[in-house]
């Protein structure tokens, strides 16, 4: 176990340096109840002690028949969870009434409740394209639902020397949570390595980039959550020549601290 210098202790840590991804920790299908594994495969490649996520041009759409507006996406989550084919009970739905597909085995990989959680990537966006790095509840329990949005990132609203980085907390369907989101402008290049971070406990949700404080959110959720990495496309914002671009996500580490308890573990 390693200690940061603030009293945290390290419990979970993925440089993604190995053959291939952990099936203890990792999924490597985006939301698959409302499809099939088959269909929500993740694109990816584990190189140079990277994960890579992409989307190459012949990757197909998401739940294409009924997702407005068409999306593309490669992603991977470390928890998932659905009821039986024809039911409502799964994760993030994406509209009123969508029933699940294929129903999915309880999986729980890494899926901690609070501490502080750190993101080291990068990104390649395009203006049709974005990167996300979020928590959400399993939503075993129907109320369990509400994200924690770490950083979100979208190619239109990058700009030479800056981008607009979304955080906060998403309630969802659960009371208890309020609604708290915003996208931030912050000098940075996303092209370049930067670490995302949520220092998170029952009383506040504090959002951090490369260790500067840029938000705070009160109240946030702390049941267990599942990480969700992914990067997505959308065809339907495409400007000029880019159907060939190839957006992804380069992540470096993910490590996961807890607070050390007062009797010294």
């Amino acid at each position: 176990m390693t200690d940061r210098p603030d009293g945290w202790v390290l419990a979970f840590e993925d440089h993604f340096d190995g053959p291939g991804l952990d099936p203890a920790v990792w999924l490597p299908h985006y939301l698959p109840a409302w499809s099939s594994r088959a269909q929500t495969a993740a694109s990816y490649e584990l190189r140079d002690s990277c994960l890579h996520l992409r989307i190459p041009p012949e990757q197909g759409l998401w739940c294409a028949d009924d997702h407005v507006p068409p999306m593309r996406v490669s992603g991977i989550q470390s928890g998932n969870f659905s009821g039986p084919v024809g039911s409502t009970r799964g994760q993030q739905p994406y509209q009123d009434g969508v029933r699940v597909r294929e129903a999915q085995e309880a999986f729980w990989g890494w899926t901690p409740s609070g501490g502080y959680v750190e993101l080291r990537a990068r990104a390649v966006v395009t203006p049709r394209s974005m990167v996300a790095f979020w928590m959400v509840g399993l939503e075993d329990e129907p109320d369990r639902c509400a994200e924690v949005c770490v950083t979100e990132m979208f190619g239109d609203a990058v700009e030479p020397g800056s981008a607009a980085v979304g955080m906060g907390l998403h309630a969802f369907r659960d009371p208890s949570v309020a609604e708290d989101f915003a996208a931030v402008r912050l000098p940075l290049d996303v092209a370049e390595l930067h670490t995302y971070a949520v220092d998170w406990s029952a009383e506040q949700a504090t959002f951090l980039v490369d260790g500067m404080v840029v938000r705070r959110c009160p109240r946030p959720p702390t049941y267990p959550m599942q990480m969700m990495l992914a990067v997505f496309d959308f065809p339907e914002r495409s400007v000029g020549d880019d159907a060939d671009a190839v957006p992804e996500l380069v992540v470096d580490r993910l490590r996961g601290y807890v607070r050390r308890r007062s009797d010294g573990f």
